[in-house]
């Protein structure tokens, strides 16, 4: 098989999951709509968790869209229809919502356990390609999963099938996320581990630098008190603050570049006649990740920090960013 015949095989697959994906958000003009939205609304209404169920491929897609609720703010957990027969249907209770997935409506492990079920009072989803299954009869509300070809040549491997169910559930997921009022902090709880966490967590104050570490001259030092206190801190900059601890200014390497270039004898200049007023700075009750994208939106290296009173509390570098790895 030369590249061509592999590459033009492939496209075929991705245009019957897209044209899949295309016909289900085209019924949701009309009844799969209605279900879907009562689908929702039994969920928000619901006490308890959404127990996803369902064998083989769609119990792999199961798993994923329990994954996804949990982590967007729907409780939920993926229970496996076999191991359900044998004991694990006692993590469903009674006012659980029940989304059964199965492609065909007609798995076995599935329909065992709908006279259960039903006896347990929880609501009952069915995600299937078959509206008039077995599955389907029994649930309260049908999401249609059906697909007109599956992507596999031989029209049998669940693949175009998996995509719109997979798809279903997204789509399941992120319109109760937004009805639930969720939010990037609420979404960075149930992710404390790894990068994500650390930018949605991780506020300015918990990575600056503060007090004594914090470079700082009166307006009236001299050009060797600025670059002592520069050297000292090793921050490439130090602020000029008045007495209060208002801050005035600051001066930077590179404003030192800058005015050595310019010819200037800055021996005899003060810190108020080096600094640069009016300084960008940011609150320290803010994310990190906003210092981040200040610093590399304006190209600087390098933010003072202040409270709501406009005093300077701290520092920080895109090194110091680094080191706490938000960056």
């Amino acid at each position: 098989m030369t590249p061509d015949v592999l590459l033009d095989l492939a496209r075929q697959a991705l245009d019957t999951e897209a044209r899949a994906l295309n016909e289900l958000r085209a019924r949701l003009d009309g009844e799969a709509g209605v279900a879907f939205t009562r689908a929702v609304q039994a969920v928000l209404a619901s006490k308890g968790r959404v127990a996803v169920m369902g064998m083989g491929k769609s119990g792999h897609v199961g798993r994923k869209i329990a994954a996804t609720l949990a982590s967007t703010g729907t409780p939920a957990l993926f229970v496996h229809p076999a191991e359900a027969h044998h004991g694990d249907l006692g993590m469903v209770q009674p006012g659980d919502v029940v989304l059964a997935i199965s492609n065909s409506g007609e798995s076995e492990e599935l329909t065992g356990l709908l006279p259960v079920l039903k006896r347990q009072g929880v609501t009952l989803i069915a995600m299937t390609g078959k509206p008039t299954s077995a599955l389907a009869r029994h649930a309260d509300i049908v999401l249609d999963s059906a697909v007109a070809q599956e992507a596999c040549p031989l029209n049998l491997a669940p693949t175009a099938s998996t995509t719109t169910q997979m798809a279903l559930g997204d789509a399941l997921a992120v319109v109760l996320l937004d009805a639930r009022g969720f939010k990037a902090e609420d979404f960075a709880r149930s992710h404390p581990g790894g990068a994500l966490g650390r930018k949605l967590l991780t506020h300015l104050r918990d990575v600056m630098r503060s007090g004594d570490a914090v470079p700082r001259v009166a307006p009236e030092a001299g050009f060797g008190e600025v670059m002592s206190e520069m050297s000292r801190k090793g921050l490439g900059a130090t602020a000029v603050v008045d007495a209060a601890g208002a801050l005035l200014g600051v001066f930077t390497d590179g404003d030192l570049r800058r005015k050595i270039e310019a010819g200037l004898d800055l021996r005899s200049l003060s810190a108020q006649q080096l600094m640069t007023a009016a300084p960008r700075t940011i609150r320290d009750d803010v994310l990190a990740a906003e210092a981040v994208a200040l610093m590399e939106t304006h190209r600087i290296n390098t933010l003072l920090v202040t409270d709501a009173a406009g005093l300077l509390v701290g520092a920080v570098s895109t090194n110091d960013l680094m080191r706490a790895k938000v960056i």
